[in-house]
């Protein structure tokens, strides 16, 4: 990363209601040009967590510090450095796109003078430049996200936080709104809550799950694409194969007779036995009809971490 900037920093942070802990203990870092990727079911905690982020909800214990301010004891310093787009943008429906984002800017204390320009930087980014003058009422669900998104950056603040931004889009802008995430982040951090788990492959540098108020996953998307890196091969063969001889190859590690002819090959990390068992299925005759790797992928991962489906999220 060529800018280590830490922008976003949570210390111990938990949140109490009574006496549940909604967040226990949570601490992470966010560096300025990551995209972080936000997960968890219903309940976890995480828009607990992204309340207390943005500065909308007090820690019980702990603190969140923001471009280096404190939340609790510097809100205003802190806050002027966050964007913010809440699952349902926060749109006066009778303001045209520029007056809402003229009134946006203002209440971000951009000066006067400096409030048209800050304005259509914005609508250019946000693919806006053609509907300035339309009510945002009568505007598609996907410009009225476009819409929020340019609130939440008008001011070009250092850490942006997205909770669900693509809800509700058909695929064209779901693919412009993930380019604009990845723009962003070159040189910010971007905060994205979603339920998408290909959204979080296909936008994230990193990813967070958080499961019953603690984080249960922090890892690079290389660390995450390493896990689910198959370790597993599946074999399925004519005859009922010899498991002891399959089990001695070098690189095997253990084998599961799921049938007589249909074998599951568990193999360490980085090795491949696949060439073995083709010479030995051929030596044998076994009759080797097909041999593929198993492979994780994030649902399941999600799934062994939290106990729940992503569409249960």
């Amino acid at each position: 990363m060529s800018n280590p900037e830490v922008l976003v920093e949570t210390d111990a942070v938990s949140r109490f209601y009574g006496p549940n802990a909604a967040v226990s203990d949570m601490s992470f870092v966010i560096r300025r040009g990551e995209v972080l990727g936000f997960l968890g079911p219903n309940g976890a905690g995480k828009t607990t967590t992204m309340q207390m982020l943005s500065g909308n909800l007090a820690p019980s214990a702990g603190r969140v510090l923001v471009g280096g301010f404190d939340m609790r004891t510097s809100p205003e310093k802190a806050k002027a450095r966050l964007g913010y787009l809440p699952e349902y943008p926060p749109l006066y429906r009778e303001f045209t796109v520029d007056e809402y984002l003229d009134y946006a800017a203002a209440l971000r204390r951009i000066p006067r003078k400096g409030r048209r320009a800050a304005r259509e930087r914005a609508k250019t980014r946000c693919g806006l430049s053609t509907v300035g003058g339309r009510l945002t009422a009568n505007l598609s669900k996907g410009f009225q996200q476009r819409v929020g998104l340019a609130q939440a950056i008008i001011h070009e603040p250092d850490v942006v936080i997205l909770d669900e931004p693509t809800v509700g889009l058909d695929p064209n802008q779901i693919r412009e709104i993930r380019a604009l995430i990845r723009e962003l982040g070159q040189d910010r951090a971007v905060i994205l809550s979603t339920h998408i788990l290909p959204e979080v492959q296909a936008s994230c540098d990193r990813v967070q799950i958080i499961h019953k108020g603690k984080l249960v996953l922090n890892e690079g998307i290389d660390a995450l694409m390493a896990r689910m890196e198959s370790q597993v091969l599946v074999a399925v063969f004519r005859k009922a194969p010899d498991v002891g001889a399959i089990e001695a190859l070098p690189l095997v590690g253990s084998v599961m007779v799921e049938d007589e002819r249909r074998l599951r090959i568990f193999h360490d990390p980085g090795a491949d036995p696949t060439d073995g068992i083709v010479r030995l299925a051929l030596e044998r005759d076994w009759g080797l009809k097909e041999i593929n790797p198993e492979h994780s992928s994030l649902e399941s991962i999600f799934a062994e971490l939290t106990g729940e489906s992503p569409e249960a999220a």
